[in-house]
């Protein structure tokens, strides 16, 4: 069994990792009830402490990690295969480390890189919200992957690999209104996303403008929070509340193809058919966006590419060759069965 970590105890506790940092050195800015919750779960779980990073000359480590949130999509299963044989191909460990929604990663980061005394990290999925203060607290080189990031943030602080989520969804919602749809569902992400879901929903909305079709809120509809994120369930929920709702449309536009399977339930379980009743729109390129019936127009990421380009970017930091870099690669519009024209 591996040694309990104390971002297993955070996890167990429901807090953040510096929290339990401050539990354990005693630190005066922690509420006692948490404290005692804490060293009380420490103690059933035999946790010691790793003071030899702070106490010991140690050896460099040569331990990449990848910092993944939402594990479940399957979107990642194809990258991260990429990255556990780019990273092992350069003699390095891999170490895979989910992050739950509620966790802030950068502190998940801070504690693995005191624990296991990383060379780098990638971070894969979720949204990033963090400030470039927060960012600056890392000490070990590492890349965004598959996250968008929004103007706000200084380009020179961080290096990233992704597709132009705003740019791609424009083009899968261009390409429904020119199919003659202008009541076009969004099955999207909370408002607060500040990554890939608010892009693509922008892109949503300016394709939309671009048209001449107003903005419909009653067709925006946000992924359950109670339910993972960008999954089957979650659009079948969705979808399933959409058409109870019985509002207008006669497309839906899901920013997964996990979600948009999940609205074809949900739509063949009232009786309907897809593309004849609703067409289904999805992104990703996921296998299942193929082999499902019917298959599923989508937005086909190029995955090898991405994390392949990821674990480059990454070692060229680390040895110095680089002091960050961006790269945007295209996705493909691939148009299949669960899209039609209706144009009289």
């Amino acid at each position: 069994m591996d040694r309990i970590t104390i971002i297993d105890i955070a996890r167990m506790c429901g807090v953040g990792v510096t929290t339990v940092s401050r539990a354990i050195n005693n630190h005066p800015d922690i509420n006692v009830e948490t404290k005692t919750m804490i060293m009380q779960v420490i103690k059933e779980n035999h946790y010691v402490p790793n003071n030899s990073a702070r106490n010991l000359k140690r050896a460099a480590s040569k331990t990449i990690a990848v910092l993944i949130k939402g594990i479940t999509n399957p979107f990642f299963n194809h990258i991260i295969k990429v990255f556990e044989e780019e990273i092992k191909r350069k003699k390095y460990s891999f170490i895979l480390q989910r992050v739950d929604e509620n966790q802030d990663e950068i502190d998940v980061a801070i504690e693995l890189v005191k624990e296991k005394r990383l060379k780098g990290i990638v971070f894969l999925g979720g949204y990033f919200s963090h400030s470039q203060e927060k960012l600056t607290q890392l000490t070990v080189p590492f890349v965004l992957s598959t996250i968008g990031m929004t103007e706000e943030f200084e380009p020179n602080a961080y290096s990233s690999v992704s597709v132009d989520d705003f740019k791609e969804s424009y083009k899968m919602v261009d390409y429904l209104c020119s199919q003659g749809h202008r009541k076009i569902a969004i099955i999207t992400a909370p408002m607060e996303d500040a990554s890939i879901g608010k892009l693509r929903y922008e892109g949503y909305k300016k394709a939309l403008s671009d048209h001449g079709i107003e903005l419909d809120l009653q067709l925006v509809r946000i992924m359950k929070e109670h339910i993972e994120s960008y999954t089957m369930e979650n659009g079948y929920a969705v979808t399933k509340e959409l058409l109870e709702s019985n509002e207008e449309f006669t497309a839906i536009y899901a920013l997964s193809d996990s979600l948009a399977v999940g609205a074809c339930k949900a739509i063949f379980e009232v009786g309907k058919r897809v593309p004849e009743d609703y067409s289904v729109a999805g992104f990703d390129g996921l296998d299942i966006s193929f082999f499902y019936n019917p298959s599923i127009t989508t937005i086909r990421q190029p995955v090898v590419e991405i994390a392949t380009e990821t674990i480059k970017i990454l070692f060229d930091l680390i040895d110095k060759k680089i002091t960050h870099s961006h790269k945007i690669f295209p996705a493909e519009l691939i148009v299949r069965e669960s899209t039609r024209s209706i144009e009289p």
